[in-house]
């Protein structure tokens, strides 16, 4: 038996597609080198823009075609926020799709797998089709959102790996449709989320991502029953990598700055294996276009979080969201972004455009702002946050670092790839040994090219 995957979206949707198939090799499944030579296909999805899913459509098109033409006896899964937003209407779609499985429906998987494995290979699988296929979304048990044991997939190995924590959200921005797709916050067990890093300690892993749509909103109870918010949960963790000190460095994404507490600024700033990486969606400069995006915080507290995190956090990095063109955004809207990105300066940012979903509230405003300006507007953030990208990189040669290397680069394989603590690009000269591959290595930083620096081993 083997499964193919074509993963669109977030970081959470890699996670949970690695999580699937490390379940399924756990059944002695084995993942096929492409979409036509599977037995199971399956396509995970993403609603937060229409692009996403305009692509998914034509991917199911083609599969739909594929298989109708190949006379192959295979089975079309999709699963995702897609499943959950459309269920029986993407069906009607595309009627060889055989399951629909939606994010609150994730406890179907393994009935779904074993009638497969039953009845893969059976001569009259037109019966199968009919009996099991198709299944609409209103039929399907709804049941709460189900974390995945581990989100590692042993097939692909790696020494990188994401740790979902929470799934959801609660905060209903007027231009998200996550709270619609995802649901509201649930947080994951500490116990579970504690096995799951010692597990990956156990298979080498070097750096972890803890992830959910609002991870500082995590809220867990441990063993004892005692409450455990999400700055306490990053000591924990911390301590549990400590024990085989093979993870050293954790990330987490992503946040939202009313959750951001003085208390989680504290641990980053003295939790040495917590990265000083911190990514803070800002969205926008202008209050007015915060108020209606009902991000619930004015411009100054947000930047009231950025100084206490530089006042605090030795060699921070920052990383953010911008969102441009939101209905009724002015010029002095989009002058209020941009003075804002000159005074923090970001050293990378998410830039993106706005584009209406259904049920979101934001969908029904008025004064949408035309494509045409909203384009050249957002060109405008995307020049000045180059400008500041490429400074912030620049005023870093000359000096030493730790890189976590990553692979041979694909340029020139005599040379190797990897990244920093602050999640630059590095390749770095004169080392070719596939045995520093997943280690850390200190380096200096001699050039930068692009947004990759150039790099030579410390002696």
């Amino acid at each position: 038996m083997t499964y193919f995957f074509e993963t669109y979206g977030c970081q959470m949707n890699q996670a949970e597609s690695a999580g699937i198939a490390e379940s399924l090799a756990m059944r002695g499944w084995k993942s096929a080198e492409s979409a036509d030579a599977c037995d199971l296909l399956i396509v995970n999805t993403c609603s937060v823009r229409i692009t996403a899913e305009t692509r998914v459509f034509g991917r199911l098109a083609h599969f739909s075609a594929m298989k109708k033409k190949s006379g192959r006896d295979f089975f079309i899964m999709v699963i995702g926020c897609m499943a959950e937003r459309l269920g029986e209407d993407l069906q009607k779609k595309f009627p060889l799709v055989d399951y629909v499985v939606g994010v609150s429906e994730r406890r179907r998987f393994d009935e779904i797998f074993a009638r497969i494995e039953k009845k893969v290979g059976c001569d009259n699988l037109c019966e199968f089709e009919n009996e099991y296929s198709n299944i609409a979304l209103s039929e399907n048990p709804v049941s709460t959102y189900v974390f995945s044991k581990t989100s590692y997939n042993t097939d692909t190995g790696g020494f990188q790996s994401y740790v979902p924590i929470m799934n959801g959200c609660n905060n209903f921005c007027s231009f998200c449709i996550v709270p619609y797709v995802r649901g509201r916050e649930v947080s994951r067990s500490v116990e579970s989320i504690l096995h799951e890093i010692e597990l990956l300690s156990d298979k080498g892993v070097k750096e972890i991502t803890l992830l959910g749509q609002n991870v500082n909103s995590y809220r867990g109870v441990d063993n004892d029953g005692k409450k455990i918010d999400f700055p306490a949960l990053l000591r924990l963790i911390a301590r549990k990598c400590e024990e085989s000190d093979s993870i050293r460095w954790i990330r987490f994404m992503s946040s939202h700055p009313k959750d951001m507490s003085d208390d989680l600024i504290t641990v980053i700033a003295e939790e040495e294996r917590v990265c000083n990486l911190v990514h803070l969606p800002m969205q926008h400069g202008s209050n007015p276009v915060l108020k209606r995006m009902n991000r619930r915080y004015t411009i100054e507290h947000y930047l009231s979080l950025i100084e206490k995190l530089k006042q605090r956090v030795e060699g921070l990095a920052l990383s953010t969201d911008i969102l441009i063109g939101f209905p009724d955004e002015t010029d002095e809207d989009l002058e209020a972004t941009l003075e804002v990105m000159r005074g923090v300066e970001f050293n990378s940012a998410f830039m993106y455009h706005y584009n209406p979903r259904e049920k979101t509230k934001a969908f029904d405003f008025p004064n949408r702002i035309p494509d045409k300006t909203k384009i050249e507007r957002l060109q405008r953030v995307i020049d000045l946050q180059m400008k500041i990208t490429e400074r912030k990189m620049l005023e870093k040669i000359g000096s030493e670092t730790i890189v976590l290397v990553e692979s041979h680069s694909r340029n020139n394989p005599d040379e190797l790839f990897g990244h920093t603590e602050c999640g630059e690009m590095v390749v770095i000269e004169g080392m070719t040994s596939d045995a520093v591959i997943g280690n850390f290595v200190g380096v200096r930083l001699d050039s930068l090219r692009g947004k990759t620096f150039r790099a030579k081993k410390l002696s």
